[in-house]
């Protein structure tokens, strides 16, 4: 279904900050690069640079580390608070930053919080196809699955040709009981990519659902040759259909 990994990697998205250089030569960039090295240092060395002037850049930095070292739900309070920061003037960079806190709350394990942030992005950047797809995927994982099918319609509206887009939309759709029109999105994804896995999953899904075993088996045999997620669901559902009734 609309599981979300959220993984820290995304917080290193490239955004526009404005920060003075701090003695010793550090800047936004050797301070990033310190939070591979040593996040325990960076951190301590974002919050000096921060009361010395380094303004947004070096409270991002902060963030980047506090994410680094696990202090998740710390890094997406600091942010949120980038987001609402007079020193951000660009609103896709607004948005990005809101979007990273969104992912940070996940990480959290708060998908309420995940979502006024995500939500915070979309009003900065109605059409942002990140935050679109990072609150689709929230809602879905607290079964909402009327408004992860709106997100997900309003992100394929720029671009229809998202077999993964097309995937969660059927998804939802089928939780939601529309099953022609989760099958529809399912046959455009399989049309874009023929032996596409995670498409392929959620079709065997839908056939277990009507009573075709057989179909669901061939489907999810195929998906489970792959890598990946969907490989793995696919050879958890070919288990499963190996357990004996009321199993």
């Amino acid at each position: 279904m609309m599981k979300r990994i959220a993984v820290a990697a995304i917080l290193f998205a490239p955004i526009s900050l404005p920060a003075a250089a701090f003695g010793a030569g550090v800047s936004y960039s050797s301070c990033v690069g310190l939070v591979q090295k040593d996040p325990s240092l960076a951190e301590e060395t974002a919050r000096d640079w921060q009361k010395n002037g380094g303004g947004s850049a070096a409270m991002h930095c902060s963030a980047l580390a506090l994410t680094a070292l696990k202090r998740y739900a710390d890094a997406a309070r600091e942010l949120d608070a980038l987001g609402r920061s007079h020193d951000v003037v660009n609103l896709g960079d607004r948005a990005a930053l809101y979007d990273q806190a969104g992912n940070a709350w996940l990480l959290a394990n708060e998908p309420t919080n995940a979502i006024n942030s995500f939500s915070a992005a979309l009003r900065e950047v109605p059409n942002n196809i990140d935050a679109l797809i990072d609150r689709a995927r929230t809602r879905g994982m607290q079964k909402d699955w009327a408004g992860a099918e709106s997100d997900l319609s309003t992100a394929l509206v720029a671009d229809q040709n998202r077999a993964d887009l097309l995937v969660l939309r059927a998804s939802a759709r089928r939780a939601l009981g529309h099953k022609a029109d989760a099958a529809t999105d399912i046959l455009r994804a399989l049309s874009l990519f023929p032996n596409y896995p995670a498409a392929l999953v959620e079709r065997g899904a839908m056939k277990y659902e009507a009573g075709d075993t057989e179909g669901a088996r061939k489907d999810w045999t195929k998906a489970a040759t792959g890598q990946g997620e969907a490989a793995e669901r696919a050879r958890r559902y070919l288990a499963q259909m190996e357990l004996p009734r009321g199993k």
